[in-house]
């Protein structure tokens, strides 16, 4: 698709081709819209050498604005969208090399030209139409008068210059006398007219009680019935008609003559057909639209017997990009591209492409084997985005996810299947784009309970719906209680509890671990406070640690320093009392931006603990700028310890990381302990502490102070 015409002439027809696609939908024509196009190239050709003529003469404008009203567009938005037009595209395209100030002024002087001529040629055509009513008017009086006269049924029955056709026949049908409407109506001479039987006048679209109206009128039984005919023309064409048709009765009462009206209907019908298209497809692409694709989708749904549809959902990657750096009207001629290329993917019999809306399409194929061709139509879709798409002199090349439903009709409605195409699209962009997935019910019913979690998040938290459970710290030398993790749960209404790894990565995407962490954050010290003060003479529970885990999110909030001091000072809990872990992950590359605020907590006495440490990106050396004070171990180098002998590489590993740390000064806590084996070789190890379903799984505040308790004792 090229941006810009080679010649003056390309250049002229594409601005009349701009001009024609924003006007057509507002004409009450009855011309294809390349015929359109045709009747405004004259126009376009005075403006477009009015504008650059040596001797600027605006007159070109008004011959212009004629010529649109000439062309049947008369409604007022069509006047609009050609000025809009004009001021965008006739510089641009037609301008030449002129200077472009000079353009733009005598461009302006055109618009106005042409506004005056618009107005006066549709004043003139008003009046026109205003006298021939009046005309018809008087006319159809003098039609009711010599009616009320059967004797003179005949006499002057109709008048040649009446704005309807109007028609005269015997009983029998026949044709006895036509006026010049009616006659240009068909396209007839009166000669042709005359003698014909108005029973040959029948159309495949009769309405069923059509000529049974006309029977009872003939034979009396009916004074007079109206309806919508269509009749064909000598041409070809279809003439459509409003049709009343009377009984003429002579002085007697007895019926003599059928007297027939016919009001030309043809423009308005298409005009209506116009309307239905422009509300059913999509006016940038010309692709029907999601209302016309969910009637189309519904109505293969419902087929039954035993048919099947098969739907492909594609969503153009990055296609932002191109709107944020090229702009929207760049955007705009992709789309139009892509929709040519998805329309021709499209072509076989059950197939239809639509637009949903931005750069969302859809296509879909129904028949017996649409498990076979919806994957050869998603192919085919993929396939002809391969190629670049020119745009504005830029080649842009085109990716696409597509997310691919087939199915049996009958099983799901129209708003289902479109939401598992959605759902599998966004699976196909997240796997990376440029590819397709076929639905599968298991993700979705996933992708539809975690959709649900996410917009529940929100006021979860204001309901209460949290709580957080505790699992010892267990110190390997003498296995006494030092502290213990906080964990959150969610106590959800229909899904009942709910781990960490359900939610947080939500509340992390949705922004909400901000004020949740906080929550947890204040609620583990207040707990820790509680602790304290419960057993204020029981030095070991006294001096519990509470370890809170920190996301990524948290350690980039500004407030994160703020937030912590001022929950210490209201809870009146000294800040070592305080460990906060951070993900080995979360600090790889941390500048020192990143690292100041776990500075400033740390210099307050606040331990930092760095989580989950070895799982794939250790950096011994980096510990040196970390202000970390405790290590914990992943579960990962010590699960072969639960077994005799252990792994001879994993207890180097592990020994090789508690000496480095001891000679940092870092402790050491071990995560996941699940056998006395395995505490037992990490204690000779010389690590620090642990926890793991050894010593307890987590669980209520209560449960951490009984045990806490019971080493306190003895």
């Amino acid at each position: 698709m090229s941006a810009e015409p080679d010649g003056p002439e390309d250049r002229l027809r594409r601005f009349a081709t701009i001009w024609s696609r924003a006007v057509f939908p507002v004409t009450s024509t009855s011309s294809t819209r390349p015929e359109f196009e045709a009747l405004l190239l004259p126009p376009a050709r005075l403006l477009s050498e009015a504008l650059r003529a040596r001797s600027f003469d605006p007159d070109a404008g008004r011959r212009a604005g004629a010529a649109l009203v000439e062309a049947h567009c008369t409604d007022p938005e069509a006047l609009s969208r050609s000025l809009d037009c004009v001021d965008a595209y006739l510089v641009l395209y037609c301008g030449g090399d002129g200077d472009r100030e000079d353009l733009r002024a005598r461009s302006a002087r055109l618009q106005h030209a042409m506004a005056a001529g618009y107005a006066q040629a549709l004043r003139q055509r008003t009046l026109a139409e205003q006298e021939s009513i009046a005309q018809a008017a008087l006319q159809a009086q003098g039609v009711v008068a010599q009616a009320l006269h059967a004797t003179e049924a005949r006499f002057r029955a109709v008048f040649e210059g009446a704005a309807i056709g109007i028609g005269i026949a015997d009983l029998d049908g026949n044709v006895l006398q036509v006026n010049g409407a009616l006659r240009r109506m068909f396209g007839l001479s009166e000669q042709s007219l005359r003698g014909r039987n108005v029973t040959e006048w029948t159309h495949t679209d009769d309405a069923p009680q059509t000529w049974k109206l006309y029977e009872e009128l003939v034979r009396g039984e009916r004074e007079h019935y109206h309806l919508e005919k269509a009749f064909n023309r000598p041409d070809g064409t279809v003439l459509w008609t409003n049709l009343t048709v009377s009984l003429l009765r002579d002085a007697d009462g007895a019926p003599q003559y059928q007297l027939a009206l016919m009001e030309d209907t043809t423009e308005r019908r298409l005009l209506n057909l116009r309307l239905r298209y422009e509300a059913t497809h999509d006016a940038l692409t010309g692709l029907p639209n999601r209302t016309f694709f969910f009637e189309r989708l519904e109505k293969a749904l419902n087929a039954g017997d035993g048919r099947r549809f098969g739907l492909c959902y594609l969503d153009l990657d990055g296609f932002k990009t191109v709107n944020d750096s090229l702009g929207h009207a760049a955007g705009d001629r992709l789309l139009v591209e892509v929709a040519d290329r998805l329309q021709s993917c499209a072509t076989a019999p059950g197939e239809m492409v639509a637009r949903l809306g931005g750069d969302e399409f859809v296509a879909l194929t129904t028949g017996p084997d649409t498990p076979r061709t919806v994957d050869e139509l998603a192919a085919r879709i993929m396939n002809a985005l391969l190629a670049p798409i020119s745009v504005d002199g830029r080649e842009l090349t085109v990716r696409g996810s597509i997310g691919i439903v087939e199915g049996p009709a009958g099983e799901r409605s129209a708003a289902e299947v479109l939401r598992s195409a959605d759902i599998t699209m966004y699976r196909a962009k997240s796997a990376g784009g440029n590819r397709f997935e076929l639905a599968d019910p298991e993700a979705d019913a996933r992708a539809i309970t975690r959709h649900g979690l996410t917009t529940s998040l929100p006021t979860a938290l204001d309901r209460g719906e949290f709580f957080i459970e505790y699992q010892p710290l267990v110190h390997l030398g003498d296995g006494s209680v030092r502290g213990a993790e906080a964990l959150v749960r969610w106590l959800h209404p229909q899904h009942g509890v709910l781990s960490p790894d359900r939610f947080i990565p939500l509340a992390e995407h949705t922004g909400l671990i901000v004020p949740l962490g906080r929550w947890v954050l204040e609620q583990s010290v207040r707990q820790a406070r509680e602790w304290r003060e419960r057993n204020g003479g029981e030095e070991a529970v006294g001096s519990l640690r509470i370890n809170v885990n920190l996301s990524p999110c948290q350690l980039t909030h500004p407030g994160l320093v703020q937030d912590t001091v001022d929950i210490l000072e209201r809870t009146g809990v000294e800040p070592d009392a305080l460990c906060l872990e951070v993900t080995e992950s979360a600090l790889i590359g941390a500048d020192d931006d990143l690292l100041k605020p776990l500075r400033r907590l740390a210099e307050m006495g606040v331990d930092i603990a760095l989580d989950d440490f070895g799982t794939g990106y250790s950096n011994l050396a980096n510990l040196r700028r970390l202000p970390v004070s405790v290590l914990k171990l992943d579960r990962s180098f010590t699960q072969s310890m639960q077994q005799f002998p252990a792994d001879p590489v994993d207890l180097k590993i592990v020994e090789g990381i508690v000496s480095l740390a001891h000679s940092l000064d870092l402790a050491v806590t071990v995560e996941g302990v699940e056998t006395g084996a395995q505490a037992e070789q990490l204690r000779i190890l010389g690590c620090d502490t642990a926890q793991g379903w050894y010593y307890a799984r987590p669980g209520p505040p209560e449960r951490l102070h009984e045990l806490a308790l019971v080493d306190a004792t003895g």
